[in-house]
């Protein structure tokens, strides 16, 4: 039975407002609900209500409470500020980037409405804007405010074309010593005598197989007689369905939800010699285990595309195609290489198999790129659409998550028809089951790679599905992980420095389709013989490495 109504809605607006600045509150929202459909047309109530819905993580009804105390309200800041909030929740960042620029016109200091402008902005590429917006957010806001921004801004800064090195160094040190404070390392242990090696790998993503496919190809090989394995886990179980291979000796850690100091005294009293990060800063804020110095050595490979700038991480694992040593001096950890590529890769799941060229039943050529939507920058997008404008013949695909929203799909196509590319020319597909996402390379005879932040999984995916990557050497290390691959796969021609025109050369050049459909059908076996996929040489150059930055501690 329904609570019984509110005679006086502004009664309890105005208690909603109090009491929903302590958190959701059930009773409270059935009671807002049962007045709401009393009073339809009162706009604090139904502000009151989508609050109340969104603190409830219901946010498709929030949004739409948010939509009808609008639609009495326009001028209402607070609905505004709400409804993007709700949108951004939802996955649908256009709709919320509209919301916040509304907020702000109404309130053009509300810091706080800048701030989801701002991962609005990252979500739908446009990497540069959302860095302005958070940086003023950062130079303006009251510290709760200000601490998220730079949290953020600290994630996304590789991806920003106009970040120069020293700038991800800057912000990377100024969000670590603002969120760490002086945390005081653990006190040092002697080197272990006469027993395994304690070796722990730090994973939000080991459930993820279409993430793990270099970490597994490593882990299962190491040589368990001179390692104990330790996997940390803030995620799901790492299973043979993602690609580990179970030992008995192995030990799983699930720390999901446990305190950094916690769980550093806890790495600390099992004497974990050697810890390795494979989250970077897709898990930032588990980056703070390190400044604890739990482990005699501690270093991060695989999900790592700049400086940590976390104290106590000593190294960094990458290879000699992505990062130059002239870059180093931007670095707080040491840089060790290991030979070919850093990310070889096994893929220890079933895959579609590779099907013929679809050039050569289409009549015309099509590019395409199935990686993240925040990787679609403006520099991206000019760069594609020069292409397409060369070529009128060839088509454009494109698939990540986010084009699951109707509004995300509404403005990527919008700013490719600024760019004179109709709609007619794309397609666009969204969130699919991982093996039928794959084969969205079956419409695709060449992947356009994007800057600056390459693919990296991405760019292994459609190598395996026979689709070669175009790229072109960037300027940092976030934007020559798809070069590394290329060249340990022996496809040095795809890396140029004419990305443009190496491209429409390729896409108008009679004899591509037949290079194309030969590469195609051989790619795989080509991949298995090269040092791309040459995990069992990976393991060992980092067992390696391991090695040696135990003795040098």
């Amino acid at each position: 039975m329904d609570p019984p109504p509110m005679t006086d809605p502004r009664a309890l607006v105005a208690e909603a407002t109090q009491a929903l600045s302590a958190g959701p509150n059930p009773a409270l929202l059935a009671r807002l609900e049962s007045a709401w459909r009393i009073h339809p047309n009162h706009p604090g109530l139904a502000l009151r209500l989508a609050d109340a819905l969104q603190l409830a993580r219901r946010h498709n009804e929030a949004a739409l409470a948010y939509a009808a105390s609008l639609s009495l309200n326009p001028m209402s800041f607070d609905a505004w500020y709400g409804m993007a909030g709700a949108q951004l929740a939802l996955g649908a960042y256009a709709t919320a980037r509209d919301a916040a620029v509304q907020a702000l016109g109404l309130a053009p200091n509300a810091e706080g409405a800048r701030s989801l402008l701002a991962e609005a902005l990252f979500a739908l590429g446009e990497v540069d804007a959302a860095a302005a917006a958070y940086r003023r957010v950062i130079a303006r806001a009251d510290p709760p405010v200000r601490d998220a921004a730079l949290a953020s801004l600290a994630v996304l800064i590789p991806g920003s074309a106009a970040a120069t090195h020293e700038a991800v160094r800057a912000t990377r040190e100024a969000w670590i010593t603002r969120a760490g404070g002086a945390i005081r390392p653990l006190p040092q242990r002697a080197p272990p005598t006469n027993r395994k090696i304690r070796l722990a790998y730090m994973s939000a993503f080991f459930g993820a197989r279409n993430w793990m496919k270099p970490v597994f190809g490593v882990i299962n090989r190491h040589n368990r007689a001179r390692f104990e394995i330790h996997l940390i886990s803030d995620g799901a179980d790492p299973t043979a369905a993602t690609g580990y291979t179970e030992h008995p000796e192995d030990r799983l850690w699930q720390v999901k939800g446990m305190p950094n100091a916690a769980l550093a005294r806890a790495l600390a009293a099992a004497e974990i010699d050697i810890l390795v990060d494979l989250n970077g800063y897709s898990l930032a804020g588990r980056l703070g285990v390190f400044p604890y110095r739990p482990a005699r050595f501690q270093l991060g490979w695989f999900n790592m595309f700049a400086t940590t700038a976390i104290p106590g991480m000593d190294a960094l694992v990458g290879d000699a195609a992505a990062i130059l040593p002239e870059e180093e001096p931007h670095y707080s950890e040491r840089i060790l290489r290991v030979p070919g590529t850093y990310l070889a890769f096994q893929v220890p799941y079933p895959t579609p198999a590779i099907t013929p060229l679809p050039w050569l039943t289409n009549g015309a050529p099509t590019i395409g790129c199935l990686g993240s939507a925040y990787k679609l920058t403006r520099d991206t997008l000019d760069a594609w659409t020069a292409i397409l404008r060369a070529v009128p013949a060839a088509r454009l695909h494109i698939a990540n998550p986010t084009l699951d929203d109707p509004s995300n799909r509404a403005d990527l196509l919008a700013r490719l028809a600024a760019r004179a590319i109709p709609p007619g020319r794309i397609t666009l597909s969204g969130r699919a089951e991982h093996y039928d996402f794959l084969r969205g390379y079956d419409q695709i005879d060449i992947a356009l790679d994007t800057f600056p932040y390459n693919g990296g999984t991405t760019t292994t995916e459609a190598l395996w599905q026979g689709v070669p990557v175009l790229t072109t050497p960037g300027d940092r290390w976030a934007g020559r992980t798809s070069q590394s691959l290329l060249r340990a796969a022996g496809l040095d021609d795809w890396v140029t420095p004419t990305f443009v025109a190496t491209a429409i050369a390729l896409l108008t050049n009679p004899a591509t389709p037949a290079r194309l459909a030969t590469l195609r059908s051989t790619m795989r076996a080509r991949l298995l013989a090269s040092p791309a996929c040459d995990s069992a040489g990976l393991c060992t150059a980092l067992e390696a490495i391991y090695i040696e930055g135990l003795a040098g501690v």
